[in-house]
């Protein structure tokens, strides 16, 4: 019997935050937010250090926490957040692209496989790094629009978060007329919010794990790659 699993197409799917980036990017938003003078720092940092708290415990509120983080930038209007977001890169995202990150995304680029951010930060945040990073797909929570295409701040669909990952997943394999058996898939995720999808594909990499996804990636005997050996 001939093996044809070389020739499914190949799929590489990376979470964002601390898996390609050594930094949060949602959270570093929200800081930079307090610097710009558009949040109170007190009460502002201290529901987005509780909320990050609450993705590490694996038992964040995304749509709540969706509201909370684009209160901003739906209060400032979309031509000052998204010059706000350009100096944002500038001065936060640039300087975190590792070159770590980058030869490794370049080393699925050149072996032909079709790479793929999924992140449970929101479109806004991440539209522009994913661009920075040289990726085209991009799977993040959606925002709601209104009538004027601007943010509502509710959700729209399904959020990449959790299980909602694997979700995503399946509809954009569907839309390309692709089911899980169609490809083989590698995902790199730093942390135990995204076991759904480590579970689903083929080659599971815990990147940059926490402690606890560190723990299960032993137990599974899943590849464990220390992508950033040290912060900068």
């Amino acid at each position: 019997m001939t093996d044809t699993s070389s020739r499914r197409p190949r799929l590489a799917l990376f979470d964002l935050d601390h898996t390609l980036l050594p930094l949060d990017s949602d959270y570093e938003w929200g800081e930079f937010t307090i610097r710009l003078g558009w949040c109170d720092r007190t009460e502002f940092g201290r529901r987005n250090d509780a909320f990050y708290a609450d993705y590490q415990a694996g038992t964040l509120d995304v749509l709540d926490y969706v509201r909370f983080a684009t209160e901003a930038v739906r209060r400032q209007g979309p031509e000052a957040s998204r010059a706000a977001h350009a100096q944002f890169m500038q001065q936060v995202i640039a300087p975190a692209i590792r070159p770590e990150a980058l030869a490794l995304l370049r080393s699925h680029r050149d072996a032909g496989d079709e790479v793929v951010i999924i992140t449970a930060t929101n479109e806004f945040v991440t539209g522009p790094i994913a661009q920075a990073l040289g990726v085209q797909h991009l799977l993040a929570v959606e925002l709601q629009r209104d009538a004027s295409g601007w943010i509502t701040g509710e959700v729209q669909g399904v959020p990449s978060m959790r299980e909602g990952k694997v979700q995503r997943m399946n509809d954009w394999l569907q839309a390309r007329g692709w089911g899980w058996s169609d490809v083989e898939t590698t995902f790199y995720s730093d942390s135990l919010n995204d076991v759904p999808l480590l579970e689903k594909v083929d080659h599971p990499v815990a990147t940059n794990p926490d402690p606890r996804l560190r723990a299960l990636a032993q137990q599974r005997g899943w590849r464990i790659l220390d992508l950033f050996p040290s912060n900068p």
